[in-house]
């Protein structure tokens, strides 16, 4: 090695949550080596959250220009022009790049190596000829496209959001392979921008979601002319002239769809190759870095956040662990993990937006909750806005206790998070209904919701009979 650093903590990856850690430290005078192999801001800015949000933004207006006319808009079917789509997209990653760049973070005091990381042993990384023996280490690999083995595909042209918006043209006919949130934002703006989109999927479309709100989004993503395939299995892909077949399987006869462009959606795998983690005492499998609540890993000087232990693949997540991990190696404060109360969003429209325990995980660890909701179709400015869909469903233990909230409907994710604070900070219910919300803003949804918590009790006689009581008084 031609240098050897020995910093207070070296970083292994410049998403969101590598740069968080190394942000925190730095601001706080703590000296940090940073390793980045790929992109600065790692896939989050680069190909994931960024450009897909801003593709999405694109297909939001094209779609606003069809429905002009129940607004007393003229409306017309829009001229798209994607080399124009693609440049905004470029503008938009350039735009951020700057607060994730290697010259901001060299300003802070960070030394930053452009290189791939590797423990030789338990306590030193290796890249780009220098060896670093840091007093603690974080690795925020964060996680690539899962690419399952069809049949065939290594014979046939295929996408992933780490490509699909590199494409020069637009899909004329969308192949996604894959119903969870990454496929289902992309194949309905490819839709809304004037592409065909079918959407396979072995299982349920949006599995993970509560089923009452996936089946909204569903619906609306029917309606615009996604097609759907649940429950089907492809059994093998074949190349085309144009494009791609994909062939389905499960039934007597196969069926066969043709298209120009084949996305795979279908998850993403935890970044822990080549690490050299053996060296280093780490436990891993396929599934990411085995680590305790704490976020440590078997090796006492080594932590893991984000992508990289497979826990919760969110940037909201992978900021939380990054704060949770600061905490123990700056100040020595104990710190556990909640992943479940980081909330997720998928992208579509309408939005679906959760947090805390599902219905299903709050029946099987409580011996009792509660169910409140409250439809969009109720709220004042949801109807003025022509975007009734939707509602939010908060599930509380029987003393009102949040123990989660999801909501499917426009603007979901800015909805969620006053809903993510009051898990944070194990509030009832009750303190969502005192709050007190603009009128008329979406946001009352939350306090509609939550007033619910008190109508079994408006019923009981002792209360009716107190009224009658305190009449008697004037």
């Amino acid at each position: 090695m031609n240098e050897t650093l020995r910093p207070d903590i070296c970083v292994i990856g410049a998403g969101a949550g590598g740069l968080s850690v190394a942000a925190g430290a730095a601001r706080l005078g703590v000296s940090v080596v940073l390793f980045e192999k790929g992109e600065m801001g790692g896939d989050c800015l680069n190909a994931g959250c960024v450009p897909s949000k801003t593709l999405i933004a694109s297909a939001h207006t094209a779609q606003a220009m069809r429905d002009a006319e129940r607004f007393g808009v003229h409306a017309i079917e829009p001229r798209v022009a994607w080399p124009i789509v693609r440049k905004r997209i470029a503008e938009t990653i350039a735009s951020i790049a700057p607060v994730d760049s290697q010259a901001r973070y060299e300003a802070m005091g960070v030394r930053v190596i452009r290189a791939s990381a590797r423990f030789v042993d338990a306590r030193t990384v290796e890249g780009g000829g220098i060896a670093v023996r840091a007093r603690r280490f974080v690795l925020a690999t964060g996680s690539a496209p899962f690419v399952p083995p069809i049949p065939g595909l290594e014979f046939v042209r295929y996408l992933t959001n780490e490509t699909i918006f590199d494409i020069e043209t637009a899909p004329r006919r969308m192949i996604v392979v894959g119903g969870g949130p990454q496929g289902l934002e992309l194949a309905q703006a490819f839709r809304r921008l004037g592409s065909e989109a079918i959407v396979i999927e072995a299982d349920r479309a949006l599995a993970r979601e509560d089923p009452e709100l996936a089946a909204v989004t569903l619906d609306r993503l029917r309606r615009e002319g996604v097609d759907l395939r649940e429950g089907r299995a492809i059994a093998r892909v074949e190349p085309r002239p144009e494009g791609v077949r994909v062939v389905l399987g499960g039934q007597e006869v196969e069926e066969t769809i043709d298209g120009t462009h084949l996305l795979i959606a279908t998850g993403r795998k935890p970044n822990v190759d080549n690490l050299g983690l053996e060296a280093a005492g780490v436990t891993f499998d396929r599934t990411g870095v085995k680590t305790g609540r704490n976020l440590r890993t078997r090796n006492r000087r080594i932590y893991a956040i984000g992508d990289a232990t497979g826990r919760t693949q969110l940037t909201s997540a992978a900021n939380y662990h990054a704060g949770l991990v600061l905490r123990q190696i700056l100040f020595r404060l104990p710190a556990r993990v909640r992943d479940e109360i980081a909330p997720r969003v998928t992208y579509t429209d309408p939005e679906i937006a959760w947090a805390g325990h599902s219905e299903e995980e709050a029946r099987n660890r409580y011996r009792n909750i509660r169910i409140l909701r409250w439809s969009l179709s109720e709220n004042d400015r949801a109807r003025a806005e022509g975007a009734p869909e939707g509602h939010i469903k908060v599930v509380t233990a029987s003393d009102g206790r949040v123990l989660g909230c999801g909501i499917v409907g426009r603007a979901a994710g800015e909805l969620i998070a006053p809903w993510s604070l009051a898990l944070s900070k194990g509030l009832m219910a009750q303190d969502m209904a005192s709050a007190i919300f603009a009128y008329p803003t979406l946001s009352e949804v939350s306090r509609r919701a939550a007033l619910a918590v008190y109508a079994d009790k408006l019923d009981k006689p002792w209360l009716k009979s107190a009224l009658r009581f305190l009449r008697r008084f004037g």
